[in-house]
């Protein structure tokens, strides 16, 4: 029987490499792109010896040409921490636009069933808690953040303009944070700043009193969400992440207890701006559409993040 073939966009970044790693694992041949933009070869360097394994240097944002038949399309290619798009906000709102919109005929040109990721940040800093799909969000669109959330929100719109008007087979998956090994050290987000600090006997960066709160999902569980979703028969969004919410400064101390480095303290710093005062998933739908929650908890999760930690942050 021929195997299936999938596209992985932004496959050398975090997600997009343990995505890589699954659906080898299931037997298809995986078609990796990535511009390295913020993806590191070094996450997808062991597939390299595969042999349904190929690598496209690529940016998205521009034509898209794969050869032969397609049957499924992940688009994960987007910068996706505050550092990233603060940094590069025109590659990221290209990326939600163009590069979706390639990625979306790419699959009606091949007749491939596409999910694209969309992201916790199209609900903004929320005033329904916790958020389900149905919530339209409380978004800044000039704001600093809004270069992040404005191309998610595009990425979302095009797919159900593509869905309802091409009938093109789209699945969208909104992520809310999401944690393992392969995260950058410098990725500015909350978990590799408070290890990186830790691990360095530095201050982990509180912003305000720390009484924001965050869900954090360890990657293998998000990534066995997104294989269920692809194959589910389901195509307006659906919320992905661990229900499980605790505050920052809370988070913070559970980092501190795991590392047990003397020298590391707690840094309380100025709330930036727009930074989401709450943040945690309404997974009613994951479950029950898909038979979805996550398995790990969080003392898991961070034990396992934590062994890779160690092994690249440099003290």
């Amino acid at each position: 029987m021929t195997k299936k073939r999938i596209l992985i966009t932004g496959a050398a970044g975090f997600i997009g490499s343990h995505l890589s790693d699954r659906f080898l694992a299931e037997n298809y041949q995986v078609i990796a792109m990535d511009n390295l933009l913020t993806g590191n070869l070094d996450n997808i360097e062991h597939l390299f010896k595969e042999k349904d394994f190929e690598y496209y240097h690529h940016d998205v944002t521009k034509f898209i040409h794969v050869p032969g038949k397609l049957d499924y399309i992940l688009h994960f290619a987007s910068p996706a921490s505050p550092i990233d798009y603060l940094q590069m906000p025109i590659q990221t709102l290209k990326v939600g636009a163009h590069g979706t919109h390639n990625c979306l005929g790419l699959a009606k040109e091949k007749g491939a069933r596409i999910l694209v990721a969309s992201t916790s940040e199209v609900y903004g800093d929320p005033l329904v808690h916790p958020q389900t799909e149905e919530y339209w969000g409380n978004v800044n669109p000039v704001g600093p953040r809004g270069v992040y959330d404005e191309a998610k929100r595009f990425l979302e719109a095009i797919t159900m303009a593509y869905h309802n008007y091409h009938n093109v087979d789209t699945r969208i998956i909104r992520i809310f944070n999401t944690y393992g090994p392969r995260m950058r050290v410098n990725d500015g987000r909350v978990l590799p700043a408070f290890f990186s600090q830790a691990i360095r006997g530095e201050g982990l960066t509180v912003f305000g009193d720390g009484s924001q709160t965050r869900s954090f999902c360890y990657v293998d569980d998000l990534v066995e969400g997104i294989y269920r979703l692809l194959l589910s028969e389901y195509h307006l969004p659906v919320n992905m992440g661990n229900p499980q919410e605790i505050t920052v400064l809370e988070f913070a101390q559970e980092i501190l207890d795991l590392v047990q480095n003397p020298k590391a303290c707690i840094d309380y710093r100025p709330l930036p701006v727009d930074d989401p005062k709450q943040r945690r998933p309404d997974i009613t739908k994951a479950r029950a559409l898909l038979g979805w929650e996550p398995r790990y908890d969080r003392a898991q999760g961070l034990q396992l993040t934590y062994e890779y930690f160690k092994k690249v942050v440099h003290v």
